[in-house]
């Protein structure tokens, strides 16, 4: 997998608390699954996101098919879920699509000054 900053990370229930939860920056959780046409159409916008959130936050993707434990831990009921994961707890979560724009700006008040 790439590592630079703007990859989206594909955490795993093995390695969601060292990307997530122990994450020096904010972390953008989208909860999402194949069949799910609105998931299909907020995919593109985070990955257009990603890269502008460089050092300021980052970008998770939990298929909930794949791991349902993590979409139980988040109490996800219907997807896509976001949650903004910051000092190893949920600052702000919705569900639904959502334009870049709005992502960034639900996500800027969680940036480290």
């Amino acid at each position: 997998m790439n590592t630079t900053d703007h990859a989206i990370l594909m955490p795993t229930p093995e390695t969601f608390e060292q990307d997530v939860l122990n994450s020096r920056v904010p972390v953008l959780v989208d909860f999402w699954a194949e069949w799910c046409p609105p998931c299909k159409l907020l995919k593109p916008e985070l990955q257009r996101l990603a890269p502008e959130l460089a050092g300021k936050a980052r970008i998770a993707m939990v298929n909930v098919d794949e791991h349902p434990s993590l979409a139980a831990a988040f109490r996800v009921s219907s997807i896509p879920a976001l949650a903004i994961v910051s000092g190893r707890r949920v600052v702000d979560a919705w569900a639904g699509y959502a334009p870049k724009a709005a992502i960034l700006q639900r996500l800027q008040p969680h940036f480290a000054a």
